[in-house]
């Protein structure tokens, strides 16, 4: 698998971390929400969002992927 970073251009899967899965974070304080985020994840097969950081250039990415097929149909950079 081949990903494309905005900085550095299209590079091999070694250069990157897998950051998991890119799930929207809960507002407010500690409770049932966050317990879910932090621990009950879902595993679906098809298409996902997942966080992945180029080692390289330290830039952390979002990318839109079919767990299935490993097709990338589009990588960001993550703004904060």
């Amino acid at each position: 698998m081949r990903l494309t970073c905005p900085h550095c251009g299209t590079r091999d899967l070694r250069e990157f971390t897998y950051g998991g899965a890119a799930l929207e974070r809960p507002t407010g304080d500690w409770g049932p929400a966050w317990d879910a985020y932090v621990h009950l994840r879902e595993n679906p097969a098809g298409a996902s969002f997942e966080w992945w950081q180029h080692d390289v250039c330290a830039t952390w990415l979002k990318v839109d992927r079919d767990t299935r097929t490993h097709v990338i149909s589009q990588v960001t950079e993550a703004r904060a």
